[in-house]
């Protein structure tokens, strides 16, 4: 038992050290490119960092049961031998990890707008405004529940080589800081282009920290553009 409790806590420092890591980099990098962009924002942005702690906690504990599991017992379906499935297996994991983590998050993201769970639960993260560098793990812990179960779920299902499940946690992470930073830091011909009409980045989640009845997705705009949610770009 001294073990997976260990794990869960190493797990735990683990993810706030990468929230810390990753956040404080693209602010760094704000500060930089948009002097004075977060101006006024301070007590925002305290209370994003305390709530993006206490979340790391909750991604933290399963993951690092996760770990334990694997590690110790086998429990997942998490491989480390790159001969254990065909190579090709590798990048369709990734995708398949990202699609079902894509629309979990959309169809859970939508029901948590409607006004009786979005008082007692969401509205701790829309009080980004603007959303920050600092706002991507910045959630109630009902919310960060809902969040951050599905990839330690999918682990007992669907194979997944270890390499392959670091780069969805980076693609995770990357995207969840740059999509709240509050300005666009892709180039314009990416973002209005075919492949930002599909991928989500910070045009696309600012206009719904701004309107909140639209563009409700994670990585892709395929379920906003399906269910009549997507509301288009924002100029952040």
């Amino acid at each position: 038992m001294n073990s997976v409790v260990a794990s869960a806590l190493a797990m735990t420092v683990i993810v706030a050290v990468r929230y810390l890591l990753t956040s404080g980099l693209f602010a760094w990098a704000t500060h930089k490119v948009r002097p004075g962009h977060y101006a006024g924002l301070d007590r925002q942005i305290r209370s994003e960092i305390g709530w993006s702690l206490a979340t790391a906690a909750i991604y933290g504990v399963p993951a690092g049961v996760v770990a334990w599991g694997w590690q110790q017992h086998g429990w997942t379906r998490i491989y480390s031998e790159p001969n254990a499935y065909p190579l090709w297996w590798m990048p369709l994991s990734l995708l398949a990890y990202l699609v079902i983590h894509d629309a979990w998050f959309y169809w859970t993201h939508r029901w948590m707008h409607r006004p009786a769970v979005f008082k007692r639960i969401h509205a701790i993260h829309h009080a980004s405004r603007p959303p920050t560098a600092w706002a991507a793990m910045n959630f109630h812990p009902v919310e960060a529940a809902i969040v951050s179960l599905l990839i330690p779920a999918l682990v007992f299902v669907i194979p997944i080589h270890i390499a392959m499940l670091g780069l969805v946690l980076l693609v995770m992470t990357v995207m969840g800081v740059t999509n709240h930073m509050g300005w666009e830091m892709f180039p314009r011909g990416l973002v209005h282009g075919r492949a930002g009409g599909w991928v989500i980045t910070a045009s696309h989640h600012n206009r719904h920290h701004e309107h909140y009845r639209c563009n409700y997705g994670l990585y892709f705009r395929f379920w906003d553009r399906l269910c009549g949610t997507d509301k288009g770009l924002s100029a952040p």
